[in-house]
């Protein structure tokens, strides 16, 4: 589990003594510094590094960084709110030492994901994780809820990297080929030995079905977990590929056409040890409240998508009858609704039923994801949502009657029509609070503004190499 309580200035009881023994155990195991990780507003996993021996500081009173990149856009320009984006004042990065681990793809390095807290010592008001575990905090104590969640990552792998910024898919064999997984085998493998080493639980990894592309599925944890395991996973992905003199990609679309990259989360609620989305009443063996969780994240996807879609290039992803889920549906197994109910092979369901969420990808930082998505579930238990009926098959092939009887409508086909749902949103601008809430409109409407004039395939290769 990942420790609930905010740092404080000085460090949590325990956390300096307990630093300085983890960093002589990792100085006496060659890891010579340490990576303090966070994800902004635009996705984009940002660092601050220390030796070793300066774990134990950073654990009493942090590491500086600027709020600036509350504001960073993908290509690193600036932009601002009314309390963000100036170069004024300073942050103290905090590192999760439950989290902390030896990177086996980085010798010589460790990785730990921090909390930000300002020089007095509150919790940031951007900052994404804090944001997340208050989240879960809060759903525990209003309402007895706990949730498992964990993350897809699908990559693709070039060959090299290429001075304009071309990709050229490291493989040659088709989708989830036995040619393609052989092309790739020291590398995959090497893969699985380091996030095994790391203490990441691997489900399955695979060939998928774009040029060069590969999906990694790992075990459930608690949701602030889970998204610093998404972090951590795409860290050990890029380190290792780098160390057989292969690139990846984490972008939603590297080509404007075709399929791209998906960074779909699974989420269940729970209550009291019990899993709501199995053993119940309601279809496939949900709960009331399971059922009105999926209410509640399907009515707010088109809000939702400014978070988990939040690129421009995410928009060339979103396409119908290509397994993104743009329509907002629910199906069990039906992997073109936005909205997948898993019910988990029969004898094991208790433990395995869950939500898959597909119009999600990897430029989405996951710590706001996962808090809009459990703030959207949770409205829809408290105002007992109802679930409409659900579809089978591709929806984009359902006649406009049927769709507008079902519920079945397009989500947001650009980010500008993204951004607006979100403006209008107020539960989710709500879960955010408005340092963020601004922070997230700001950052999407600077990325318009970034790639305005681009053609797909501009866009494509804007932010080809920015995930």
């Amino acid at each position: 589990m990942t420790t609930l309580a905010d740092p404080v200035p000085g460090g949590r009881p325990g956390d300096v003594e307990r630093a300085a023994v983890l960093a002589e155990e990792l100085a006496g195991r060659g890891v010579h510094g340490i990576v303090l990780s966070y994800v902004d507003t635009a996705g984009v996993t940002r660092v601050k590094t220390v030796p070793t021996a300066k774990l134990a500081s950073a654990a009493a009173w942090g590491v500086g960084m600027s709020p600036v990149f509350d504001t960073f856009l993908a290509d690193d320009s600036i932009v601002a709110t009314d309390v963000l984006g100036s170069p004024d004042g300073d942050l103290r990065l905090y590192p999760d030492l439950d989290r902390l681990v030896a990177l086996v793809g980085q010798p010589g390095w460790a990785w730990a994901p921090v909390d930000r807290i300002t020089q007095e010592g509150a919790p940031h008001p951007g900052c994404g994780r804090t944001l997340l575990r208050r989240t879960v905090r809060e759903a525990a104590d209003r309402h007895g809820l706990t949730f498992r969640a964990g993350v897809e990552i699908e990559w693709s792998v070039g060959q090299g990297p290429s001075a304009q910024g071309d990709f050229v898919p490291a493989t040659t064999g088709p989708a989830y080929s036995a040619t393609r997984q052989v092309e790739l085998g020291d590398y995959t493998a090497d893969l699985l030995a380091a996030l095994a080493a790391q203490g990441v639980e691997v489900e399955q990894l695979h060939p998928e079905y774009a040029a060069g592309q590969f999906e990694v599925s790992v075990g459930a944890l608690d949701p602030v977990a889970a998204a610093d395991r998404s972090v951590l996973v795409r860290q050990t992905i890029r380190a290792v590929a780098g160390r057989h003199g292969l690139v990846v990609s984490f972008a939603p679309a590297v080509f404007a056409q075709g399929v791209g990259n998906g960074g779909h989360i699974h989420l269940s609620a729970w209550r009291d040890g019990v899993n709501l989305h199995a053993g119940g009443a309601g279809r496939y063996g949900m709960t009331a409240e399971a059922e009105s969780f999926a209410a509640g994240v399907l009515a707010r996807l088109p809000a939702l998508t400014a978070v988990t879609a939040p690129s421009p290039a995410s928009h060339l992803r979103l396409k119908p009858s290509q397994w993104a889920g743009v329509f907002t549906a629910w199906g069990r197994e039906t992997r073109e609704a936005a909205v997948r109910v898993v019910t988990g092979t029969a004898g094991v369901r208790a433990q395995a039923a869950n939500l898959e969420v597909k119009p999600v990808d990897l430029a989405a930082n996951p710590y706001l994801a996962l808090a809009c998505l459990i703030a959207a579930g949770v409205d829809g238990i408290t105002s007992s949502a109802p679930l409409p009926e659900e579809i089978s098959g591709d929806p984009a092939l359902l006649d406009a009657g049927r769709a507008a009887a079902q519920g079945v409508r397009r989500l947001p086909t650009s980010l500008s029509e993204a951004v607006e749902a979100f403006r209008a949103d107020g539960l989710l601008r709500a879960a955010l609070g408005p340092v963020l809430a601004d922070a997230v409109i700001a950052v999407r409407l600077g990325e318009i503004a970034a790639v305005a004039g681009l053609d797909d395939e501009g866009v494509a290769a804007a932010y080809r190499w920015k995930y």
